[in-house]
Order: C-alpha cells, then structure tokens, then sequence
C-alpha cells in the first residue's frame, strides 16, 4: 500500500472552483482540537502541479484545520493524475459527507458530470446489475444512490442567484421550489429576491410552477409575481417580525442565535409581573 509523505503547508494548493466551504464554526473547532491532541488522522489526498507544488483532492478542511493548529506539514497520498480524474476523484471524496450543503451538491454534481463528459470514458460504461449502457448521468446516480432526475435537479440549482442560492443553503426556500425558480431569468429571479428580502414572502412548490409556467410564456413581471406571492399558502402561519437593532439596543450582550430564546423569556416573564400586578388591583 502507498504511503503517505509529509509536506510543507506552504507548498498545497486548494482545489481551482472546488464547491466545498471551509469555515470557522464548531466543527472546525473540535476538528482544529482534535488535530492538535492527535494529529492528522487520515491524510490528505494530493495531485502534484507546477512549480513543485500539490493540489488538493481531499483534504481542505484537514489542512484549514492544521494551519489553525500550527502545523507547518502534514502527511498526504500523493497520485498522478490529471484535471477530469482528480475533479471526479474531488467530488467522489466528498459526496458521501454528512451535512453537505444543497449548492455544495449542486455544484459538485455540475463539475462531475462535465468532467466525465470530457473524458468520454464513462459514457459507455455497463452496469453490472442490469447489464446495459448507461449515459454520465445514470453512472453517477448508480454511484452516489440518488435517482438521474434527482441529480438533474441539483445540477438547476447552479443556475440560482448567489443570493438565491444562500436561502436554498439557510433552509429559508426548500428544494423543489428551488427547483422551478431555476428556470426563471436572471432579472425575473432578482426580482423574486428583491422582494423575498423586503418581505420574506418564500414561494410555495405551486406558485414556483406559476411563475415558471409565466416566465416561459414572456409573461412574468413585477405585478404578476406579487400576485402570486400574496396568495397565503395553506397552513402558513402568522409571523412577528422584530427588529435586531432594536432588540441589539436592549440587550447587547445576547447573541443572535439566543436572541428568540431571550425574548420569550422576557415576554413570559413580563406576563407573570402583568398578572401579579392585575391581582394585586383587583384586591
């Protein structure tokens, strides 16, 4: 079996476009932790490139990770290979994450499939359960376990605004929706974006297919949008909305994400005074 090598920080390289985010949060944390008390405990996959340098297949949290532990190396298989193998060899590593994002998925999807694309080699591959051709899209579903139309529809997502697609990722518009928004223009999809974030009104499956349908038929605009986004979807349930600032300017040192928390609290126990004070007037 190969071994890996150890290599300098400095001389890795993160994959061009990968889709994957690397960010400082918990999981980071306890993974910064545990690489200080243990080490790296799977090494990295590599590619060597330019300049006696190596790009990263597998391995960019690992290696964010290390930075932040201090390590000035770490160990790494080191393959030959060239831009579509270590795209598909990129994706592959990743895929079967826990906690992977709906754009992560998207993204990761697209790259696979133009990289087999451009390969050629995969178009023609057999199944071995059934026996038959298969085309990109049914080998990559036979590999990750999810249906070809489930991995078309991913790849939509692509086709989202940033902005869009950040919602998508926040879990604030669902999947399917996501879906048919995908097919809107540019200009019709800001619109819908313009107006979800002055009134953080998210379209249901159904009025997803409206606007799709009015879209494909050049009849989509402003005041079409907000018609159907003002019809209330069935089970939706009032919200109050509060101002951050203004609970911010009331209690600086709560966090955002115990900011709701905070204010039930406080209206309960604002309540219970109400009461006591009502008993004690009705004496």
């Amino acid at each position: 079996m190969k071994n890996p090598e150890m290599i300098q920080v400095d001389k890795l390289r993160t994959f061009e476009n990968h889709p994957y985010k690397v960010e400082e949060n918990e999981e980071m944390e306890m993974l910064t932790q545990s690489i200080k008390e243990n080490g790296i405990l799977s090494p990295l996959i590599v590619r060597p490139i330019e300049n006696s340098e190596y790009e990263i297949i597998s391995g960019h949290r690992r290696l964010f990770a290390s930075k932040r532990a201090g390590l000035t190396e770490v160990p790494a298989f080191v393959y030959e290979m060239d831009r579509d193998k270590a795209t598909i060899a990129l994706v592959d590593s990743n895929l079967h994450r826990e906690h992977l994002l709906p754009s992560e998925k998207a993204f990761a999807y697209k790259m696979k499939v133009e990289a087999m694309s451009r390969q050629g080699e995969r178009t023609d591959l057999t199944s071995s359960q059934v026996g038959k051709r298969l085309n990109t899209y049914e080998v990559i579903a036979e590999e990750s376990g999810e249906s070809r139309n489930q991995i078309h529809r991913y790849i939509r997502l692509t086709n989202l605004l940033p902005e869009l697609l950040k919602y998508v990722d926040d879990g604030q518009i669902s999947f399917t929706p996501a879906v048919e928004l995908s097919y809107l223009t540019p200009d019709e999809q800001q619109m819908v974006y313009a107006m979800y974030d002055s009134d953080e009104v998210t379209p249901s499956y159904s009025q997803a297919q409206r606007m799709r349908k009015l879209s494909e038929e050049g009849e989509l605009n402003q005041d079409k949008l907000f018609e159907i986004l003002s019809v209330p979807k069935p089970n939706q349930k009032p919200m109050l909305k509060l101002s951050v600032e203004r609970l911010r300017s009331i209690a600086p040192k709560v966090n955002e994400a115990e900011l709701e928390n905070f204010v039930i609290k406080a209206c309960d126990y604002y309540y219970r005074h109400l009461m006591k004070v009502r008993g004690r007037d009705s004496r």
